[in-house]
């Protein structure tokens, strides 16, 4: 298949004569290969830089989910011969050590460390349509006057997250620039697409590498080492901002306004870059011969492409795809192909498409609409049955109803869903809502895979009791790749028949909206309020219509990026997408954090169904939701009182640093002792202020004492309590080891156990019954 058949993907693109990841270089962290040819030997050899490559990693994958394609390729000009060799690093918390760890392997071998700025889904998976997942905008600025280049981005896009010097060197002798923006949230689907096209627009409008055209397009990493002909640089982040992203409508627009720099000599692009545009090729005639600026070979490609993978996503059906293609033929090429051509060679296209994405979504006929009930005045006010029993309470949800909870990418908003769904399903209370009884629900979530689905689950702190009365009634699928529509919709309501043979669900949970949205024949987006809302009527009720018509509806959601007081002031705006959303739930829930540097968030409810509910304050604190008193929010100077807070976290930090560092150069001290040592130094002002940081330690159990220990040579102390300890602290004895296999000599350090502690409840000082087992008395810290 050329790149003209499927019009929503481009060509493979190289970078610098590279080929594309081959099977036989894939490694994994814990294999890493022996060294090959060792690259010269320089002077001062450069070390990659963790915490330059945490925070790229931030910036490009923090809300992503999946695996980071990591390509290893040996820079040029060193006279080495070494395959390629790459890894996929999942995108959590690890990412940053285990990419420095093979950064450390690379630099060695004289290889530069290269990734995907987007995640995939399995390993092996490094081509363009693998790509699901990318929260950032780049441009590589690598020619003519970096720096003018540079100061017209800035002035019609704004600043950047992050600048980056590549480490390579323009003929003039100018850094060459790597300048992200990150999005608010990662962009899937046909926002992928988007913000591919974005980064060739910027590209051509500043000179950049039109290569980035390609979501497979490689970039390298901050932190890493450039090597080319044996010259070691340091990939260099210049400017961080860690405050700035960007909504992808908003930059497009801003995208599409920037003018061309005056004077620019655009590179020459790559081979496929300058197709046109789609609206082009399936309004624009064209005739055989190649008289015009594509053939009509090339534009019967392009236009069965897309209506192919129109067909194979939903949006059409068999018949409407087959008529859209004879429609095109028609009207643009000149003369018509004959049908027989035209269906074979749609059959061909389609046979590549499916060889390569997988089984279609096939669209079904629409269903007929419901009867449309309606009542009197007079039966309405004489009907005085009792009211319906409310699924969750207060009104969170009713029977019949909809709830939306929404929340920004990593406020929680998964893990809280799955505490509420879990103590419905049991009947037991959650913060301030409860369960009549046990409810029986199906939880459709299409963003966290099974095992990490299994370890989330097993990772809840909840009552025993609670978890035995939900084992059975909460039936969680694992991530989906499908969309909601007609052929979806069937298949999810056998899913639940089959999760509840004997009695239909309580309540169906889809998480998140995005991931299964279909707007309908038009294919638009969930910013598009007539494609939302035939989602909600022609998926998400159709769906409760055809297997439960009474059970209530729970639908999760993205929220835009927002100031902190425009969401206290209408939270609810917040909501990603179209506004039809709002009009048409029942009850919605937002989950925020006021304050991106404290764990508490802030839970807005608003009710249709009922009276508004207070804003909830609630944290999660040993491992379980809770709700907090508001009563202990300070109300006046809470910045300076923040301060203060921050200052005294810092000194206890510090001292349990200088008490474990001086004993691994073998000096141990009293409390008094200690105070009058460091007094004024490390910021940690007088002797008396250290002193009382230390007896504040000690009753938390951050800091326990050891009487003596002769056979160290720490001789008993005359102190009523004995020298501060703190948990695995080493001790140099003075003595040396050597280390069998390298020959290397050492200090000997030895592990320091405590003898006392000092209670917290009187601060006497009590022996300690097993020193091996270091307990905390800190409230704030989870159990």
């Amino acid at each position: 298949m050329t790149e003209w058949r499927d019009f929503n993907d481009a060509a493979p693109l190289l970078e610098q004569g590279v080929g594309d990841i081959p099977a036989a270089g894939q490694i994994a962290l814990d294999r890493l290969p022996g060294a090959g040819q060792p690259m010269p030997a320089a002077a001062q050899p450069i070390a990659p830089d963790i915490e330059q490559i945490a925070v790229f990693l931030d910036v490009a994958f923090g809300y992503c989910d999946g695996l980071i394609p990591v390509r290893g390729f040996v820079d040029q000009g060193q006279g080495l011969d070494t395959k390629p060799h790459n890894i996929w690093v999942p995108a959590d918390r690890h990412a940053a050590a285990s990419l420095s760890a093979y950064a450390t392997w690379a630099a060695r071998e004289g290889s530069a460390v290269y990734v995907i700025p987007g995640t995939v889904a399995e390993q092996g998976q490094a081509r363009a349509e693998h790509v699901l997942q990318m929260q950032t905008v780049v441009v590589d600025l690598d020619a003519g006057d970096i720096a003018a280049r540079l100061a017209h981005l800035v002035h019609h896009l704004g600043a950047p997250t992050l600048v980056v010097e590549s480490g390579g060197r323009t003929p003039e002798g100018a850094a060459k620039l790597h300048v992200w923006w990150r999005l608010t949230e990662p962009a899937e689907g046909e926002d992928l697409a988007r913000v591919c096209a974005l980064r060739g627009e910027i590209a051509e409008k500043v000179g950049g590498d039109l290569h980035f055209r390609s979501a497979h397009q490689p970039i390298r990493v901050p932190g890493t080492v450039h090597q080319k002909h044996g010259t070691q640089r340091r990939v260099t982040i210049l400017e961080h901002r860690p405050r700035v992203e960007v909504e992808l409508a908003d930059f497009a627009a801003a995208v599409a306004a920037m003018p061309t720099m005056p004077g620019l000599v655009a590179p020459t692009a790559a081979a496929g870059a300058n197709r046109p545009g789609l609206d082009a090729v399936l309004t624009t005639p064209v005739r055989e011969g190649a008289q015009d600026a594509w053939t009509r070979f090339q534009g019967a490609s392009a236009a069965i492409g897309h209506f192919v993978r129109q067909v194979h996503e939903g949006r059409l059906t068999p018949d409407q795809g087959w008529e859209a293609i004879c429609s095109y033929n028609a009207a643009c090429l000149r003369p018509a192909w004959p049908l027989d051509r035209l269906k074979a060679e749609a059959d061909a296209i389609w046979a590549l498409h499916l060889d390569r994405n997988g089984p279609p979504l096939l669209r079904a006929n629409a269903a007929p609409p419901a009867a449309v009930p309606a009542h009197t005045l007079g039966a309405l006010l004489d009907d005085t049955s009792p009211m319906p029993e409310d699924l969750i309470g207060p009104r969170l949800l009713t029977p019949g109803g909809m709830l939306v909870l929404g929340g920004a990418p990593k406020v929680g908003k998964s893990d809280f869903l799955i505490s509420l769904l879990v103590h419905a399903a049991a009947g037991a209370p959650f913060l301030r809502f409860t369960a009549p009884r046990p409810l029986r629900v199906f939880y459709l979530q299409a963003e966290i895979q099974y095992h990490y689905l299994r370890e989330r689950l097993q990772q809840l702190r909840l009552d025993r009791a609670v978890v035995a009365r939900a084992r059975d009634t909460l039936v969680v699928t694992p991530k989906l790749r499908m969309l909601l529509d007609e052929r979806g919709v069937p298949l999810v309501a056998a899913a639940i028949r089959q999760a509840f043979p004997d009695a239909p669900p309580d309540v169906i949970c889809i998480d998140p909206i995005r991931n299964l949205f279909d707007g309908g024949p038009g294919g638009e987006g969930e910013n598009d309020n007539a494609a939302m809302l035939f989602f909600l009527q022609s998926r998400v009720e159709a769906l409760r219509d055809e297997v439960a018509p009474e059970a209530g509806i729970i639908l999760a959601h993205h929220t835009k990026k927002l100031s902190k007081q425009q969401v206290k002031d209408d939270p609810f705006l917040s909501l990603s997408g179209a506004s039809a959303l709002r009009g048409f739930y029942t009850s919605g829930m937002i989950l925020f954090r006021p304050d991106e540097e404290q764990t508490e968030r802030e839970l807005h409810v608003e009710l249709r169904n009922g009276p508004g509910l207070n804003p909830l304050l609630i944290d999660k604190r040993g491992g379980a939701w809770v709700e907090l008193d508001r009563k202990g929010e300070r109300i006046v100077r809470r910045d300076v009182g923040a301060r203060l807070d921050a200052e005294r976290s810092r000194r206890h930090d510090v001292i349990l640093q200088i008490i474990a560092q001086e004993a691994r150069e073998g000096r141990v001290f009293t409390g008094g002792a200690f105070a009058a040592q460091f007094e004024n130094t490390h910021g940690l002002g007088g002797n008396d202020t250290i002193a009382r940081r230390i007896n504040v330690l000690a009753n938390k159990g951050y800091i326990k004492f050891l009487r003596a220990a002769p056979e160290h040579g720490i001789p008993a102390s005359k102190s009523s309590k004995g020298y501060l300890l703190v948990q695995d602290m080493l001790f140099a004895t003075g003595e040396e080891a050597v280390d069998p296999e390298t020959g290397e000599i050492t200090p000997r350090l030895v592990r320091l156990l405590p003898s006392h502690f000092q209670s917290d409840t009187n601060s006497a000082v009590l022996p300690v019954e097993n020193p091996e087992v270091w307990v905390l008395n800190d409230p704030e810290v989870e159990a």
